[in-house]
């Protein structure tokens, strides 16, 4: 970002400190959005992008490949505080307090253990492009798992009724293709691949047709099931780190009432399950609501209730439960305040905040601040290396 004559400028593919020139592509009031033509003084901290697709106009599934791992940490840690104070309008002594350093990935390349696709005029498969002015056809991706890319190059598809096609991963290597379809229509199909064959369909209901109907992915010694359509977090390599941050921020002592709020497959659940006296799994989606069921099947102390996450909390303090602490890991829209109310009415002192988006990061930790809550710790995670995508634990106490 510069200035120009009171305005701000965004320049996608530049580094804090570079000199270069620009031209305007665009102006909407007072921002300006231009296009990198000449770099006079490059950043130390600029790299050569492994990626052919990689550059203005083109995929836009990475941002940072130009730039140095350690300088995407700081640069992600910058932005993350940025959005805490301009939408959360926390204070700067607030932010310095509670802020973390960044945890970094594992792995930078080659991570990614699901990739969803789109379909291409040309009747190929890709990923948006910047401004998504269009869908990339992909050759190569070097923030995905190679086996899927083999995969994806190995496919012969025809199959219009596909509006988007994901390859999957589980921890064992097996890997699942997934058809999200316009029509309830199954494909002919023919594989000589070891693979398996879902779709998902326009009501989001999955249906097997070769193979596994599920993935698994191993946490900490632990294996969950994913069902096709369910939710999971594709650095599967880095779901272990995010999860220690989790338990941390809940800091359970064994004796807690706690709720897991769009709780997916039941991942965190089975985490906490020996360090808790009782947990209440909520989840709206049938098939992970079915996945909990199964993966949490040895614990009698966790309840498993399908729902839409304001009506089981509103039906939960109707027949005034209580809970000590609630985990809550939303989309990436984050919550609303009749969530938070309705913690506040279950008794919750705690609350772990889990959110892949800093924008509705910032939102929502105002609107906890503002019910009553006192924000502790905020730990930054990179679940995705070459992007700005960061995946944030907030604590609160009330």
């Amino acid at each position: 970002m510069a200035r120009h004559r009171g305005k701000a400028v965004f320049v996608p593919y530049t580094l804090p400190g570079e000199s270069i020139s620009a031209e305007v592509i665009e102006e909407r009031g007072s921002v300006i959005f231009a296009r990198g033509k000449d770099l006079y003084a490059a950043s130390a901290d600029r790299v050569s992008a492994r990626c052919a697709h990689f550059g203005p106009g083109r995929c836009w599934g990475c941002q940072f490949q130009h730039i140095d791992y350690q300088a995407q940490l700081l640069l992600k840690q910058d932005l993350l505080a940025d959005q805490l104070s301009r939408v959360g309008k926390l204070p700067d002594s607030l932010i310095d307090g509670v802020m973390r350093p960044l945890a970094p990935a594992s792995e930078q390349w080659g991570y990614n253990h699901r990739l969803t696709l789109s379909r291409h005029s040309s009747g190929g498969w890709g990923l948006p492009q910047q401004k998504k002015s269009g869908i990339e056809a992909l050759a190569e991706c070097h923030t995905t798992h190679p086996d899927l890319m083999d995969t994806l190059g190995k496919l012969d598809l025809d199959y219009e009724q596909a509006r988007r096609l994901t390859l999957q991963r589980g921890s064992d290597g097996r890997i699942m293709i997934i058809f999200h379809v316009y029509e309830e229509e199954a494909p002919s199909l023919h594989t000589d691949l070891p693979l398996s064959v879902n779709l998902v369909l326009p009501d989001n209901s999955p249906v097997n047709l070769i193979g596994d109907a599920h993935s698994t992915v191993s946490v900490a010694d632990r294996a969950i099931r994913i069902t096709a359509g369910t939710y999971m977090r594709p650095n599967i390599s880095q779901i272990g780190a995010l999860a220690k941050e989790v338990m941390a921020a809940l800091g359970l002592g064994g004796r807690e009432r706690v709720l897991d709020l769009y709780a997916g497959a039941g991942l965190f659940s089975a985490l906490m399950a020996d360090h808790a006296e009782l947990i209440s799994l909520v989840e709206s989606y049938p098939p992970a609501a079915n996945d909990a069921e199964f993966n949490l099947r040895e614990f009698d102390h966790i309840d498993i209730v399908e729902g839409q996450v304001e009506a089981v909390l509103w039906d939960m303090a109707a027949k005034s439960a209580r809970y000590d602490v609630a985990l809550v890991d939303p989309p990436s829209n984050g919550i609303n305040d009749a969530i938070v109310d309705s913690l506040r009415g279950l008794g919750a002192r705690r609350l772990v905040y889990v959110n892949g988006n800093p924008a509705s990061l910032a939102r929502d930790c105002r609107r906890v601040i503002d019910a009553g809550f006192r924000l502790q710790s905020l730990q930054a995670v990179d679940m995705a290396p070459q992007t700005f995508y960061l995946t944030a634990v907030a604590a609160f106490e009330r």
